[in-house]
């Protein structure tokens, strides 16, 4: 994708840059705070933001990730002074159908937990990279294993969180204790402990937009989709916004 552009969150997709299309998703489903980490490029996106969230009248904090050539997880602990309640994190090259966020947000979370959305649709899924996603094992509702070397798996990780502040701390005792530097080293930790619960989304849309393929078959996805449907995925997560008591969102951007 390093044709369509320097920064992967400004990148266009069907008219919307990636980090616009995330946050309206997200405000579509009534978060109001918005936290995005951003690393290589950061000021480029940081200068769109701040336009953007003038534009949109929308309340965006920049957090900034020096270490962003390091795992996903040091991107997470950025924000840890600045979240003290339970809140959504997502990927911003993450493209989804809102059921996912709305469905997130309508779960009791306990404290000291992590939720997970998952697709147990791990046989004729055509839209993951089998040997890029992270898998996960499940049993019960509850996580018991998350990697992308995992070899025993039912499930796909969507890259969408409902987390309590624990999850920073988790993320430290798997630097700790691991060297383990990665989001989902954290949730191994929180599932040893039995406090990883996950959350079936099986038949919303969700894609990961990791390389040129995946963009190309997002794009012929979704457009497919609103050929038969006058409720697309398009429409679906940029329109009829939902009530929820969360308000905090984490955008963690993969730069």
């Amino acid at each position: 994708m390093a044709a369509r552009g320097d920064s992967k969150p400004l990148v266009s997709f069907l008219g919307l840059t990636l980090i616009e299309r995330a946050i309206l998703a997200a405000q579509s489903c009534g978060l109001t705070e918005f936290y995005v980490v951003t690393g290589c490029n950061g000021e480029k996106v940081r200068v769109f933001l701040d336009k953007f969230s003038q534009e949109k009248n929308l309340n965006i904090t920049h957090v900034i990730n020096e270490d962003w050539e390091k795992e996903n997880g040091l991107s997470v602990l950025k924000a840890k002074e600045l979240l003290d309640e339970k809140f959504i994190l997502m990927m911003v090259d993450h493209l989804f159908d809102r059921d996912i966020l709305v469905k997130l947000t309508q779960q009791q979370i306990q404290e000291g937990e992590v939720i997970l959305a998952v697709d147990s649709n791990v046989n004729s899924n055509s839209l993951v990279d089998i040997d890029d996603i992270t898998k996960v094992h499940i049993e019960d509702g509850k996580i018991l294993d998350i990697g992308k070397d995992v070899s025993e798996y039912n499930a796909f990780d969507t890259g969408f969180f409902l987390c309590s502040p624990s999850i920073f701390a988790a993320i430290e005792t798997s630097i700790d204790r691991n060297n383990d530097s990665t989001l989902s080293g954290g949730i191994r930790i929180l599932a040893n402990a039995g406090a990883a619960r996950a959350l079936e989304v099986s038949g919303s849309f969700w894609m990961d937009l990791d390389d040129e393929n995946a963009f190309r078959k997002a794009q012929k996805s979704i457009l497919g989709k609103l050929k038969k449907y006058s409720d697309g995925p398009v429409s679906r997560y940029l329109n009829r916004p939902i009530s929820t008591r969360i308000t905090r969102f984490l955008v963690k951007t993969k730069v």
